[in-house]
């Protein structure tokens, strides 16, 4: 390093050399401090994160589903997405401008999956090997072993043309010609294979792209598919997979226990659109341990009439988790034959109209009904999983004195309001069904809410955003069985593509008898087993 009171170079190649140290001193320093005021802003900005992260688990661990989902664990998401972006623009600043530098100050190791598949392919390439010593020159290396640094990609989706060869052959006996069966198409007169059909119907259905959209996607990959063609494929496969949706039904219909609830889907007719219904049936015995498979199935009607429900569970005799829906009124009489429905109403759904009084922290009375329900959930939530049983012992010693207080306070409460009051009709929403509402104290099946039925329609909400509307009566039913297969998977943990796929291409040929064998928890189960043996 030079000091100011040293005297300057006198010839050409000093001074040249002296601004060259110069440069390379100043680029030093200037790379050092964007190490620091990057070090500096990320430390900032991982405090913010972590404090974000906090929050959102305390309210994943405390607060109720409803207010997690709509009023801050997505803007937590949101907000901690945006950090960690920040976070890496800046590791990729400091990378651009001292590598050396952010490579001593790096403190944690590249992000990636935690853990990847064992049966992803891997693509293998050597770099070519030095020629010579890097140190001396030399040309005789021997080799010692290798280091491999790998990299998780993904390649665009690939298209092919499967060609089926049946070859002919001719009787030397009689002359006649024999050749081998033609194949079975999942569809008839199919052009489109099983996974593109799957992958069809998966992305309208389950990623909320409309066909014509699908279409542009296609076009822009080199393949011209009509939106018109796609729409013939999904209508016949509707017709193809109308056993499983069949079999679906009757597995949930058979249930003891059963939630329901239903969502709006605008349907165009005659040149402007009317709000029919999309309704889903669940069955989920987990909650109380049970062994049978969960699974939902879905209807289309034109509006939301009391009569649709009551057509759907003509035969259903059981409890049924619903919100209190007038047009269920009819199942619940105890003149219905074969025999009246139990109604059990959803705790989670009385708690939500408090909880929207309480927001703004001006109705006491919201905040601390909301409060009591809280301490309900909070045993809901230990005895989740065990036997009917033994939550039935746990409710009646635990929750069952909270139940009785909280009756007695709303109707203390209720007392001293105007009857016009907000509060006031949200009280009356419960304690006009307490009957429903306390089934779960006789019940151990009985859940305290209908998130089940809840979770269900919650896709199709998001996609009303991508598709609008259905195109008539008969694309509402359509889309009520895809939805019954697809939300049957999800239910199951089974992908829906893969099972879509490998469905569409055993269905043509597959006994009818044996159906069940390709629902998909008896799909999951096969698969299990193969993938055991074959370890």
């Amino acid at each position: 390093m030079t000091d100011a009171s040293d005297p300057l170079p006198s010839d050409l190649a000093s001074a040249h050399a002296l601004i060259l140290a110069q440069r390379e001193l100043l680029a030093n320093e200037q790379a050092l401090r964007i190490v620091a005021e990057s070090a500096a802003k990320v430390g900032a900005l991982e405090i913010e994160r972590l404090k974000l992260m906090l929050a959102k688990a305390r309210r994943a661990q405390f607060g109720q589903s409803s207010e997690r989902g709509r009023l801050l664990i997505e803007q937590l998401e949101l907000a901690i997405e945006d950090l960690e972006e920040t976070q890496a623009a800046e590791a990729t600043r400091v990378e651009i401008a001292a590598p050396e530098a952010a490579r001593e100050k790096r403190a944690r190791g590249p992000r990636g999956p935690r853990k990847l598949p064992d049966d992803l392919p891997v693509e293998r390439i050597v770099e070519p090997a030095p020629c010579s010593c890097g140190k001396c020159g030399g040309r005789r290396l021997r080799k010692l072993g290798e280091v491999v640094s790998k990299t998780l990609e993904c390649e665009p989706r690939r298209w092919k043309i499967v060609e089926r060869v049946r070859e002919k052959f001719s009787c030397r006996d009689c002359e006649g010609i024999t050749e081998a069966p033609a194949p079975s198409h999942p569809i008839p007169r199919g052009f489109a294979g099983p996974s593109l059909l799957a992958m069809v119907l998966v992305s309208k259905f389950l990623l909320h792209q409309p066909l014509n959209r699908q279409s542009d996607a296609c076009a822009r990959e080199g393949i011209e598919i009509d939106t018109s063609t796609l729409a013939d494929w999904v209508g016949a496969c509707v017709v193809a997979l109308d056993p499983l949706v069949q079999a679906i039904r009757v597995h949930v219909l058979r249930a003891d226990r059963i939630h329901a609830d239903d969502t709006r889907v605008q349907v165009l007719a005659k040149l402007k659109t009317i709000t029919g219904r999309l309704w889903t049936y669940v069955r989920d015995d987990q909650p109380f341990g049970g062994t049978d498979p969960p699974a939902a199935f879905f209807e289309y009607s034109r509006n939301r009439a009391g009569e649709h429900p009551q057509r759907h569970l003509v035969d259903y005799v059981g409890i049924m988790q619903a919100d209190a829906y007038q047009g269920y009124n009819e199942l619940y009489k105890l003149a219905r034959r074969p025999a009246p429905i139990l109604e059990a109403a959803c705790w989670a759904h009385w708690r939500r109209h408090f909880f929207d009084l309480a927001k703004d922290g001006k109705a006491p009375i919201a905040i601390e009904a909301v409060h009591r329900m809280d301490e309900l959930f909070e045993i809901e939530r230990m005895i989740n999983g065990k036997s009917p049983r033994e939550r039935l012992a746990v409710r009646r010693e635990l929750s069952k004195p909270l139940v009785d207080s909280l009756e007695t306070w709303l109707s203390e409460q209720r007392a001293r309001l105007s009857a016009k009051n907000d509060t006031t009709k949200v009280i009356n929403y419960g304690l006009s069904r307490w009957t429903a509402f306390t089934h779960f104290l006789e019940d151990g099946r009985v859940c305290l809410s209908n998130n089940a039925a809840e979770r269900a329609v919650r896709g199709i909400a998001v996609g009303r955003r991508n598709w609008t509307f259905a195109g008539s009566d008969e694309g509402g039913r359509r889309a009520a069985s895809v939805y019954t297969l697809i939300e049957t998977c999800k239910l199951n943990d089974v992908d829906p593509q893969a099972w879509l796929t490998d469905v569409l291409a055993r269905l043509p040929d597959h006994p009818a008898k044996e159906i069940s064998q390709l629902l998909p928890w008896a799909w999951k189960a096969a698969r299990q087993s193969a993938q055991a043996v074959a370890a």
